[in-house]
């Protein structure tokens, strides 16, 4: 390797596609100067990846990014529900859930909702926004190599268009680049789990016809189960373009070359029951469904993020949440060690925290595609449970008993079996609407670039405290008084208590990291708030 780096970046990510670009958004919204390669001259062009869960699309939201993904998704916005069905055309149907949301219970416990958004419509989302925030994205440009020492990361690039070559230094390196990883095996970190699952080949295809077919049914699958002909439709507009999911066999020796577009044709019109429909294939890609999660989530400066890290299951959409989701808690991390506010063991809790939130989820997305008898997927006898179980809890209340966090129970479960809302430390701190300068916000619009201290009317000395934290610390800290008084900063709902919800009194406090969970609750009066925040924050920094 060329021994002087012509470039020099903070944070160099390694793959462009959802998680690595939401890595690149979250940096940019923390100021993280960062440089993203993808190998690929563009984003993603076919329909894939499309279910974005309720945490996904509160990060957007904070991030400044959830106008635009839902005007991206407009079209499919008003489709909910998986229907399993043996044709499109005949009796045996039954809807696994017809809505995401029933009865729209989940206003009251997120500002966000889920979002029906394919990822060749939100990668270029993810690209405008990021490249708005400064990230510089290059395309056609692939890591050759990388080495790393106590101080950095120096890697050699490629254009694919030129072939120039180019070494950049970097003081970390985002591996965010697919489940065949080539910075996992360079690190020689190896993988746990089940391994493959099932393989389908993803047909896109044009149909005006089957609308009529569909009528109002406006599912976000269907999964056709005739035993001749199975697999998974999918809409793209409802209208023309639609996407099939066919099970492919390469263990009995199908190649990919046997799909061809007549047997495709015929498949999917076996399936949807339309035998005499009109259908033009525009596209096929492969695709493998795993469960396989990574045993480190990283190795010194070197940190795997999404498809590196975790493969799981798509029944569910948890695999790219998943890895969106890394991506935000690693940023975090990452600008307050960059910052000289934290210790660069606080990156220690990436791992801590992550890797077992992808263990019980990539369970979790298998035992879901058995309940749901997904096409082509065959799980060992007693797999799966029972229907819907712990779906909302996986998505949204994932647990971190250990890493970042002070006052934690160690025997907090990972993902509980019920939603736990309650400001305990290692949780999502809970969402409630409050009135302000800015207007009505929620609590987690609060939760981005920096911590975030909340107390009473009566909170002066926890402001006093705070104000000492940062001059001591030098860490991004904000406080706000929540009441009804002249002096409080925010003021909750009319009926609310701030306090209840967050599991405390009046007189104590609630320390929030800036991905939105919990760090530490005082829960009630404390003799020194001053030398309380101290001591957490020297804990939850790694400044002792």
């Amino acid at each position: 390797m060329n021994p002087t780096p012509r470039e020099r970046v903070p944070v160099l990510v390694v793959g462009g596609s959802l998680v690595g670009l939401s890595a690149s958004l979250f940096l940019g919204r923390l100021g993280v100067r960062h440089l993203l390669v993808e190998k690929h001259a563009d984003t993603s062009h076919h329909p894939r990846g499309r279910g974005n869960n309720v945490r996904t699309m509160e990060l957007f939201r904070v991030a400044g990014a959830e106008r635009p993904i839902r005007e991206a998704a407009s079209t499919l916005a008003g489709n909910h529900g998986i229907l399993q069905a043996r044709s499109l055309t005949g009796d045996e149907q039954e809807w696994l859930f017809k809505e995401i949301d029933p009865g729209g219970g989940l206003a009251r416990i997120s500002p966000a909702g889920w979002c029906l958004c394919s990822q060749n419509d939100l990668e270029p989302v993810l690209v405008r926004s990021a490249r708005e925030l400064g990230g510089d994205l290059r395309f056609s440009t692939e890591l050759v190599s990388f080495e790393q020492d106590a101080d950095g990361v120096t890697a050699e690039l490629r254009s694919r268009e030129t072939g120039e070559r180019r070494t950049v230094r970097a003081d970390y390196l985002i591996a965010a680049d697919g489940p065949r990883s080539p910075v996992r095996e360079r690190l020689g970190i190896g993988q746990a789990g089940p391994g493959d699952l099932f393989h389908n080949v993803s047909i896109t295809f044009r149909a005006p016809e089957l609308a009529e077919v569909v009528g109002d049914r406006r599912f976000i699958a269907c999964y056709l189960t005739n035993p001749e002909a199975d697999g998974a439709l999918l809409p793209v507009d409802n209208e023309r373009d639609w996407v099939f999911h066919a099970p492919w066999h390469p263990d009995r020796g199908e190649t990919l070359e046997d799909f061809t577009d007549e047997r495709c044709i015929d498949h999917i019109r076996r399936a949807t029951g339309a035998l005499d429909m009109a259908v033009e294939i525009t596209g096929k890609a492969p695709w493998h469904a795993a469960e396989r999660v990574a045993e480190r989530y990283g190795a010194g400066r070197v940190f795997l993020a999404g498809d590196s890290a975790h493969e799981m299951s798509p029944t569910g959409a948890f695999g790219s949440n998943t890895g969106i989701q890394d991506a935000h808690n690693l940023a975090w991390k990452i600008a307050a060690v960059l910052d000289g506010a934290a210790g660069p063991e606080l990156l220690s809790t990436y791992e801590a925290e992550r890797l077992p939130v992808a263990r019980e989820t990539s369970a979790r997305a298998s035992a879901r595609s058995a309940e749901h008898s997904h096409p082509g997927y065959a799980p060992a006898p007693g797999a799966g449970g029972g229907r819907q179980r712990g779906v909302l809890t996986v998505a949204l209340g994932y647990c971190y008993p250990r890493g970042a966090v002070v006052g934690a129970d160690p025997e907090l479960p990972v993902v509980p079996d019920e939603l736990r809302m309650t400001g305990e430390p290692g949780t999502r701190a809970p969402h409630m609407w409050l009135t302000g300068p800015e207007g009505r916000r929620s609590t987690l619009d609060l939760y981005e670039t920096s911590f975030t201290l909340l107390s009473g009317s009566d909170g002066d000395m926890w402001r006093t405290a705070a104000k000492g934290a940062v001059q001591r610390f030098g860490v991004r800290l904000n406080c706000y008084l929540i009441g009804t008084e002249p002096d409080d900063d925010l003021a909750p709902e009319e009926g609310a208590d701030w306090a209840e919800k967050h599991g405390t009194t009046p007189e104590g406090a609630v320390l929030v990291r800036p991905d939105g969970y919990v760090a530490w609750r005082a829960e009630g009066r404390v003799a020194d708030p001053e030398a309380a925040l101290a001591e957490v924050l020297e804990a939850l920094l790694c400044r002792t």
